[in-house]
């Protein structure tokens, strides 16, 4: 037996994620002549707040958060800076709860050696489309599969465990050579199997899977999962899920308030 850490592999996204959603919600406004790829700062002096786009400014572009720059001759506070205006739409759509707006783009995701006790979670998903492995047409005669963390760890419970893989994995065989189908074979198969899954839901429904599925109370095979896919979005699309963070400590996904 070859055990075999879960894989998360990106095969597709939405070109241009974060601006194909902020020109799909500024449709509700016809506000397009707020769009900007140059950064927009929110300044602050004593009670007044100020909204610079720095495409008219381009002296305050590299300007920081908690900086003092000099505007219209006075001194004002780098309050909040936001790389272009899809990362301020997109803020604003978090922060009122707008997340229909966050189903304009998607991605998709090819998750290897998860096993067949986590993809039977992960398909409850409903909003997403999938692709698995098939256990009908895919011999399963010299299958891999995972041990949890807590099995691994105890060598007495490990012997048994890895026992009854390879007592399955016998009789799996077995059966095959008397000429049953795989389709009724794998009735033996233990739900440790691995299984190799494609995912692709929108960016909504992929913040949906991660508060749920990144939470203490989740599986840790699935929360392996929801962490590796937000480590990967998050870089692609960092204003989409900005709020969500992850605790590498504790092996979790926390949600923050913008």
């Amino acid at each position: 037996m070859k055990s075999c850490s879960m894989k998360v592999e990106l095969l597709a996204i939405t070109p241009h994620a974060e601006q194909v959603i902020e020109d799909a919600g500024r449709t509700a406004y016809l506000s397009f002549d707020k769009k900007t790829l140059h950064p927009i700062l929110l300044l602050v002096r004593e009670k007044d707040r100020i909204t610079v786009y720095t495409e008219n400014h381009p002296e305050l572009a590299e300007a920081e958060e908690g900086q003092e720059v000099v505007f219209q001759r006075k001194k004002w506070t780098v309050k909040r800076k936001w790389r272009n205006s899809a990362h301020k739409f997109i803020e604003m759509l978090l922060k009122a709860g707008h997340f229909s707006v966050l189903e304009h783009a998607s991605a998709t995701f090819r998750i290897r050696g998860g096993s067949r006790s986590f993809t039977h979670q992960l398909v409850r998903h409903r909003l997403a489309s999938y692709t698995q492995q098939s256990q009908r047409y895919v011999d399963e005669s010299d299958f891999q599969y995972v041990i949890p963390p807590t099995v691994e760890s105890n060598p007495e419970a490990r012997k048994i465990f890895v026992s009854f893989m390879e007592e399955a994995k016998k009789v799996y065989r077995e059966l095959r050579q008397l000429k049953v189908k795989g389709e009724d074979a794998r009735f033996v198969l233990p739900n440790a199997v691995f299984s190799e899954i494609v995912i692709t839901a929108n960016f909504r429904e992929w913040r949906h899977i991660f508060e749920l599925r990144g939470e203490k109370k989740a599986q840790w095979e699935i929360r392996n999962m929801a962490i590796q896919c937000l480590k990967i979005l998050k870089e692609k699309a960092p204003a989409v899920f900005s709020d969500l963070e992850i605790d590498e400590e504790n092996f979790l996904i926390v949600k923050k308030k913008l």
